[in-house]
């Protein structure tokens, strides 16, 4: 039977054509379960974070006057899985524990996991913009003090120098460093260990450090997550008994200036200074439960005009905002007896900066 003799019986009796469109359709549903070309296991996403300081290691006097606001902020997600990667298997679906079925040692054992993890911020979207922060600028020598261990590395090539542990003088040695008595090249990258913590002066501090020989001079660059650098300028610029509303509006005002730095930074070494002059950043010794509770729930948000990110000028007065910055800004003071009257962070942050909204930035998947 030729092709269109066949064509014209199915016509005639479409019935007949039915077994037939079933097995095409199985047929179909097996390729697609096959086919190589879907992603099942896309990558996690990765955070735009700025770049190695080691790029450009050449400092800047601070500016005489601040930036304006820069674009909303953006974090870029990698590409799905290659097509011709094999997908992984799912995991088998594993019966629920009921917590009440837990021995003493095993619910100490969950509740200092859970503990950890939060401690890690690894559920936090402020972890992932790390600002850098300059904490000494232009100084004759330096000491450095580190206790749980840490790398210590040529800024330039990225090789390992040597592994750090106690305590140390760093100064200036013609276009390089000196570390004790051992030489260094003119820049240095210092890698804590996991969770360590480096003292330098007399200030401990989280993250990473870039330290510069610029013209016989130190500078000191605090590489660190966002979320951490609000855990100290949040408790430095106020009290941590203060209401809670007043915390957040803070610590949204916090991050929301701390954003226009990074999208504009002040040099190709660092982004702001640690100073008054920027906001208050002392290191670990000012953190206290209730400004850092006050930056975790209001993770990612930010004094928002347009999608902009607002430079939110804040000050501890009235009389201090309307000097300094003819009236534009927040009045530390003023949000903390709005927030005792029963004002939200919103409603707070509204007044402050009128025509604002609060916005977010968020992981983009």
């Amino acid at each position: 039977m030729t092709g269109q003799s066949l064509l014209l019986l199915l016509k005639r009796r479409i019935w007949l054509a039915l077994p037939l469109l079933v097995i095409l359709a199985i047929g179909g549903v097996l390729w697609g379960q096959r086919s190589p070309n879907t992603a099942l296991n896309p990558a996690p996403p990765a955070a735009s974070v700025p770049p190695d300081a080691s790029s450009e290691l050449v400092p800047s006097s601070p500016p005489t006057s601040r930036s304006s606001a820069s674009p909303s902020p953006t974090v870029t997600p990698t590409s799905a899985a290659s097509p011709t990667q094999t997908p992984t298997p799912a995991p088998s679906p594993t019966a629920a524990v009921d917590p009440n079925a837990l021995t003493a040692a095993e619910k100490a054992l969950n509740e200092a996991a859970k503990q950890k993890i939060a401690r890690s911020g690894t559920a936090s979207v402020d972890n992932l913009v790390e600002m850098r922060v300059a904490i000494a600028q232009g100084v004759p020598a330096l000491s450095l003090t580190v206790t749980q261990g840490a790398v210590l590395v040529d800024a330039q090539t990225g090789s390992q120098i040597q592994d750090l542990s106690g305590s140390y003088s760093l100064q200036p040695s013609g276009d390089g460093m000196q570390l004790d008595s051992q030489a260094l090249p003119f820049a240095i990258r210092i890698e804590p260990t996991p969770g360590g913590s480096i003292t330098l002066g007399d200030r401990t501090y989280r993250g990473r450090f870039v330290i510069v020989n610029d013209a016989g001079k130190l500078w000191a660059v605090n590489l660190v997550n966002l979320r951490q650098y609000l855990y100290s300028v949040v408790a430095s610029e106020v009290s941590p008994d203060w209401d809670t509303d007043a915390l957040k509006a803070q610590a949204i005002a916090a991050r929301s200036y701390a954003l226009t730095y990074h999208f504009k930074p002040i040099s190709s070494l660092f982004d702001m200074g640690s100073t008054e002059y920027y906001q208050v950043y002392s290191g670990i010794a000012r953190e206290a439960d209730t400004t850092s509770q006050a930056v975790d729930a209001t993770a990612g948000e930010y004094v928002s005009y347009k999608g902009g990110v607002v430079e939110s000028l804040y000050a501890a007065s009235e009389d201090i905002v309307a000097e300094a910055f003819q009236g534009q800004g927040m009045s530390q003071l003023g949000a903390l007896r709005l927030a005792e009257q029963g004002f939200t962070y919103q409603q707070i942050l509204e007044k402050y900066y009128p025509g604002t909204k609060v916005g977010r930035f968020q992981q983009d998947y």
